[in-house]
């Protein structure tokens, strides 16, 4: 899988393109917070990505502005979702003949998901860690594109109770899937969550 760049409002992106052999949904992944370690070699989003590309789908992890090889600096927030909705028109424009889905984790879930549920072009949202105390996802919970959550049962940073709570305001469809004994990271628990990627999805057609 050879490195691969394209162009985002602040300058080249760094990227890597999971293909499947047939594909039946073009995906792009964010990755968590990248002022706390998180690119798009994170294990979690590596391991999903995996999992994703096993059902079925092409997808595009790239590490967002100032991280790891992209251009540009960290733009709270705000400067990462225009570079999602790069990558997105990258994936539009690579497979315009199959269903675009917005996935991501921790901090890349606000982002993935906030883009995701406004840009018409994205028909379904997966979102694993969402930091639902620490960013607005509204949008996320008004939108009714369906919705597939993952959750760690420990996770330290955004207790399960806090999500459950956001997930019972969430329009339907939605799925969430709370992993056992798992932390923020997954950490000893992250072939569960490619598990858990395949189940929810492996049969999903939108």
């Amino acid at each position: 899988m050879p490195p691969l760049e394209i162009q985002g409002p602040a300058g080249r992106l760094e990227c890597l393109l999971d293909e499947a052999t047939r594909v039946r949904a073009a995906v792009v992944f964010g990755h968590p917070h990248p002022q706390y370690g998180g690119t798009m070699h994170t294990k979690t989003v590596y391991q999903a990505a995996k999992a994703l590309s096993r059902i079925g789908c092409a997808v595009l992890r790239f590490n967002f502005r100032g991280a790891g090889k992209s251009e540009g600096a960290f733009a709270d927030g705000v400067g990462e979702q225009h570079d999602f909705r790069a990558a997105l028109d990258y994936m539009r424009g690579r497979y315009p003949d199959v269903p675009l889905w917005a996935a991501g984790m921790s901090f890349g879930s606000w982002v993935a998901l906030s883009v995701g549920a406004e840009d018409p072009r994205v028909t379904t949202l997966l979102g694993i860690a969402l930091p639902v105390d620490r960013y607005d996802f509204d949008a996320v919970a008004r939108s009714t594109k369906a919705k597939f959550f993952i959750h760690g049962e420990f996770d330290e940073l955004v207790p399960v109770k806090q999500m459950r709570e956001f997930y019972a305001r969430c329009e339907e469809p939605k799925e969430l899937v709370v992993i056992e004994a798992a932390d923020h990271l997954f950490d000893g628990k992250v072939s569960q969550v490619a598990e858990a990627i395949e189940d929810l999805l492996g049969d999903w057609h939108a």
